[in-house]
């Protein structure tokens, strides 16, 4: 479709020509923005263009072609999903709408970074394990399955001083109220194992990590302390299970618009690795996605 008159194709290869592209297709005031990659390229697309877009984006075509598609399973995107389906789904008016995760310095010092999944602690690890999957031909829900079975056999099994079973400094402070979100752990009060955010409703391989009915907006999950039962009881956290007791152990789903985070090591956001800091993390602008 390169030949379409109305159609622009850029491959911008550095994130600088990434910002111009965008800045570009602002002035030229495009209806759609197809992004042809995998998560890693949809945040570096919303990052690049938070400056340029602000809260007012042009409607957004994914065409799922990276190595993880989380967004893709969310949304519900086929697979392989070509732009010409794409445009033909836009015709009939088929959207659903998403606000990405939006982390910034709570010191100004810099701009904003959007995505859709963070994690903090052992999620780094799995993550890593993850592209280790990749690099050995696994990808999307296998690669996240692989990363996750193995997560959970080393935080089960690891003795004291294993890094899978390692806390990391951590303060989180809904933005809302001023309070500390709860903490029930064994161990430290300013240390947590892991913390997830998101705003998807749908997760790969049919997980519902907060439970059946997932509510729109963005929402944590955090683990205080690797208890070795709860460790072993992760597949089913993962597919639903809650309660009371689980709280207890420092197993917590939380909705919140807005939270302050003071992490004392590095965050991943969408497979890539983001230096330690004290940021605030929130409901990005809302955004428009064609689906089937």
């Amino acid at each position: 479709m390169e030949d379409c008159s109305n159609i622009l194709t850029e491959t911008p290869r550095t994130r600088s020509e990434l910002y111009s592209v965008l800045d570009g297709f602002a002035r030229r005031g495009v209806d759609y923005l197809v992004v042809d990659g995998g998560d890693g390229t949809v945040r570096d697309v919303l990052t690049c263009g938070a400056d340029i877009f602000g809260d007012e984006w042009p409607t957004f075509i994914i065409l799922p072609k990276g190595k993880t598609n989380a967004l893709g399973v969310d949304l519900g995107l086929p697979t392989h999903w070509s732009l010409a389906e794409a445009l033909a789904a836009a015709h009939k008016g088929n959207t659903l709408t998403r606000r990405p995760l939006r982390i910034s310095a709570n010191d100004g010092s810099s701009g904003c970074m959007q995505g859709f999944i963070l994690g903090t602690g052992v999620f780094t690890l799995a993550t890593e394990a993850g592209q280790e999957a990749h690099r050995r031909g696994a990808f999307n829900s296998f690669a996240v399955g692989l990363s996750i079975l193995w997560s959970i056999i080393q935080s089960l099994f690891g003795r004291d001083g294993n890094p899978w079973r390692a806390c990391t400094p951590t303060r989180l402070v809904d933005r809302h109220t001023g309070r500390d979100l709860p903490y029930d752990g064994p161990g430290r009060a300013d240390e947590r194992f892991m913390v997830v955010a998101t705003t998807f409703e749908k997760f790969p391989l049919g997980a519902r990590p907060f439970g059946r009915d997932v509510a729109p907006g963005m929402k944590l999950g955090v683990i205080d302390w690797p208890v070795r039962w709860v460790m072993a009881l992760l597949p089913a956290i993962l597919f639903g299970l809650s309660g009371k007791f689980l709280e207890r152990r420092g197993t917590h789903r939380v909705c919140a618009s807005a939270v302050d985070l003071e992490i004392g090591g590095s965050f991943i956001l969408d497979g890539e690795v983001f230096p330690a800091g004290d940021y605030l993390l929130e409901e990005g602008p809302q955004l428009t996605f064609v689906v089937p």
